[in-house]
C-alpha cells in the first residue's frame, strides 16, 4: 500500500520545499521508495528563473521527483498560465496522474505532494486548489483501500504564523480532512519571543503537533549534510 502526504504552506516562501525535501529524505533512509510530485510550478522563465522545486528536492534528499507543469512567471498558477497563454491541467486530472503513481506497478512505497504556495492558490482555471487535490485523493483512498492521506502543514515561526496555521488547518477540516501534523519550515538562530511561543502555541491552538522544526537555510546544506541532520529535526520538537 502506497502512503500518501500533501505538503502544503500556510503562505508562499515558508519552507514547503525544503520541508518536502526532509520528509522525503527521511522516508528514503528508512529504506522506502519515494516519489516527490508537483502538480504546478511556477517561476522558471525570464532572465532569472526559479529553481525547480523538484531539481531541490531531488538534490537534497536523492529521490525521485516529477513536475506536471512549468509556468513562466512567478505568480498563482491560473494567473500565470492566463497571461502566458496557456491552457493547464485541471485539479481532477491532476489527481488522476497521482494515483497512477500508488499502483505496486509504479513500486512507490511513499508519495509527496508539494502544492504552490498556500493551500487556497488556484492551481487551474476552474478554481480548483490544493484543498481539492488533497480532498480528493483522501476520499478516493479511502474508498480504494481504506489508507488515509496525511496532510503536513509548513508554517513560519515569528509573528502571524498563528492566525495563518489556525486558517489552513480549520480550511482543511471544513473538507473532513484531519492535518497530521505541522513543520516549521525555518527556525532562526537567534529566536525571539515570539517564535520561542509560537513553537508551543502553535500546537496548542490548532491541536496539531509539530513534527519537525528546520532551521534557517537548511537548503543550503550539502546533500549528505542535510540527510545527516534531518533526523534531529524531527526529534528536536516541542513536547
Amino acid at each position: 500500500m502506497t502512503r500518501v502526504v500533501v505538503v502544503t504552506g500556510t503562505d508562499t516562501g515558508v519552507g514547503k520545499t525544503i520541508a518536502t525535501a526532509a520528509l522525503a529524505a527521511r522516508a528514503a533512509a528508512s529504506g522506502e521508495r519515494v516519489l516527490v510530485v508537483k502538480p504546478v510550478q511556477t517561476g522558471i522563465g525570464g532572465s532569472d528563473p526559479d529553481v525547480p522545486d523538484v531539481e531541490t528536492v531531488a538534490r537534497l534528499a536523492g529521490v525521485d521527483t516529477v513536475q506536471f507543469v512549468a509556468l513562466d512567471e512567478p505568480l498563482a498558477p491560473d494567473t500565470a498560465a492566463r497571461r502566458q497563454g496557456v491552457a493547464i491541467p485541471t485539479v481532477r486530472e491532476h489527481v488522476a496522474r497521482i494515483r497512477e503513481q500508488l499502483t505496486p506497478e509504479a513500486g512507490y512505497d511513499l508519495v509527496i505532494v508539494e502544492g504552490a504556495g498556500g493551500l487556497l492558490v488556484r492551481l487551474d482555471a476552474e478554481g480548483g486548489t490544493l484543498l481539492d487535490i488533497a480532498r480528493d485523493l483522501t476520499f478516493a483512498l479511502m474508498r480504494a483501500d481504506g489508507s488515509p492521506v496525511e496532510v503536513v502543514v509548513v508554517c513560519r515561526a515569528g509573528l502571524g504564523t498563528l492566525n495563518h496555521t489556525e486558517l489552513t488547518t480549520t480550511a482543511l477540516r471544513a473538507v473532513q480532512v484531519e492535518p497530521a501534523g505541522l513543520v516549521i519550515g525555518a527556525w532562526p538562530a537567534d529566536p525571539g519571543v515570539a517564535e520561542t511561543c509560537n513553537r508551543t502555541d502553535l500546537t496548542r491552538l490548532t491541536g496539531v503537533p509539530v513534527l519537525a522544526v528546520l532551521p534557517d537555510r537548511a537548503g543550503s546544506l550539502s546533500p549528505a549534510d542535510f540527510s545527516s541532520a534531518v533526523p534531529t529535526w524531527f526529534d528536536e520538537v516541542p513536547g
